[in-house]
Formats: C-alpha cells, structure tokens, sequence
C-alpha cells in the first residue's frame, strides 16, 4: 500500500472515529478549544484538508483553514441565549415623574465565536397615580409630562370588570424651545427625547390612567389656556429635558409621525 493510499486510511479511521464518538489517545481538538486566535491551541493530527501535521482548535482556524478535523464536532459556535423580558416593575417613586425596570436572564452563555449577550435591562419613564397605601395621589397645575408612545402600549385597555377604557384623545402641539440636554443624554430610555425638536409639531396622548375622569383632560394639556398661550412641558426619565410649546388643536387620534408622537403620563 502506497503512501498516499496509507494517508487516506489513517484520515478514514480517524473521522469514522470522530463521528462514533471513539477518542484518540492524543491530538485532535478535544478540551483544546479557543475563543480567539491562539497559536497554543493546536495539536499534530489530521488537518480539514486531509494534511497531517500541526492542526489548530481556534476560532481562527476556520479563516486559515488549517483545523483539526474533529473541529466542528469538538467546538461548535454557540451564541448567548437569553429568557423573555420579565415584567415592567412598578415606579421607584410613587406620586412623581419616575423610572421603571424590566429584566432578563441569560440561559446560555455563548462558547467559541458565537454571539455575545445583548443588554438585559432596560428602563423607562413612568408616574404612578397612587401611593404606596393605594390611595390616589391627586393631580396639580404643572407642566406637562411626557414619555415615548412605546410607554403608551404596557397601559391596560380595560378596567377590573372588562369593560373597555376611555380611549382619550391627541393634542398637538408647536414646539417652541427646548433644553440641549434633550439631544446629550445617551441612557436607553432617554433615546425618545432626541426627536423633540424646536419648530416640529408633536402628538402627545392624553389617555388613561393619565386622564384624569373628573375633567377629561391630562396635566398641563392647555385646554383650560387660551389658544396660543406658551406652555411648559417636562421629558419623563431627564429633569433636565423641557420647554415649551404652544396648542394647536385637540383631535380623535394621533397623526404625526411615530418619532413626534409621545403620550401624557
């Protein structure tokens, strides 16, 4: 039997081992594998290529083409793998603007190049309307606080017995001034605020629990102002996102551009 002939036997016997799961005594990539480019992660046995010599273990191999043959069997890819988002928490602060938190867990870690982990939390803005006694917390003048239209989908539609909510109504709004610190702020849920822009024309939701039932109305809506008075506003999750603007009119829905579109809270 020639060499060549001997070279083919040898690479034979040793994937039909591979894939019965039989072990050599040494070489091949068992416990040899890395994440990175790792020149110690290597060992002398049948190459991918059907070459016998030194064969590597590394995520880098499969670019130079020069693994183990039993690579992909001893070190597959796997990426992170992470549970459902949990419930949203309640507010940190009752009876005020506040911030709120969901969270997930990570049920895989990832192995070799596989992906990395994304973020498992997140936080936004929210009020609570009653206080740590159930009892309702009562409204007062102010400026009108906002947060994104996202914060407007976690709110119930129906009340205790199933019956369906008011479904409220839209004011819009010309934006009159704004802080800079509404464009600097790069925490996760303050990514809204950067889209309320002086000279744009806005949305914002008035709607339960944020409408208050008595009046119909949500706080530092300008529907008690006259028309073209200068009103205040106040971004939930930033103190120091705010400004002003000025009423335009009071309809049904809601049509401006979701990135415009905020909700009373």
């Amino acid at each position: 039997m020639g060499p060549s002939a001997e070279s083919t036997r040898r690479l034979l016997l040793l994937l039909l081992m591979s894939l019965s799961g039989v072990r050599p005594v040494s070489g091949g990539c068992a416990g040899k594998c890395c994440r990175g480019r790792e020149l110690s992660c290597s060992a002398t046995d049948w190459r991918m290529d059907r070459v016998y010599g030194t064969c590597y273990c590394d995520v880098g191999c499969v670019t130079t083409q020069d693994c183990c043959f039993d690579y992909f069997t001893e070190c597959p890819a796997h990426d992170c793998a992470v549970g459902e988002w949990s419930f949203w928490s309640g507010c940190a602060e009752p009876c005020q603007p506040s911030v709120r938190v969901r969270v997930r867990q990570i049920e895989r870690q990832p192995s070799h190049s596989g992906e990395r982990c994304p973020g498992l939390k997140e936080q936004s803005g929210c009020r609570e309307y009653r206080d740590r006694r159930g009892e309702p917390c009562g409204h007062h003048t102010g400026p009108a606080l906002i947060t994104s239209m996202e914060f407007a989908k976690g709110r119930p539609k129906h009340d205790h017995y199933g019956n369906p909510l008011n479904p409220g109504f839209c004011m819009e709004f010309a934006l009159e001034s704004r802080t800079p610190h509404c464009t600097v702020e790069n925490r996760p849920h303050t990514h809204w605020m950067r889209y309320i822009a002086e000279g744009f024309r806005v949305c914002v939701a008035c709607e339960p629990p944020a409408m208050r039932n008595n009046s119909g109305s949500c706080q530092g809506d300008g529907q008690e102002s006259d028309k073209g008075t200068l009103l205040q506003w106040q971004a939930v999750g930033n103190q120091r996102c705010s400004g002003t603007w000025k009423m335009i009119k009071r309809s049904r829905r809601c049509d401006c551009p979701p990135q415009h579109s905020f909700v009373f809270i």
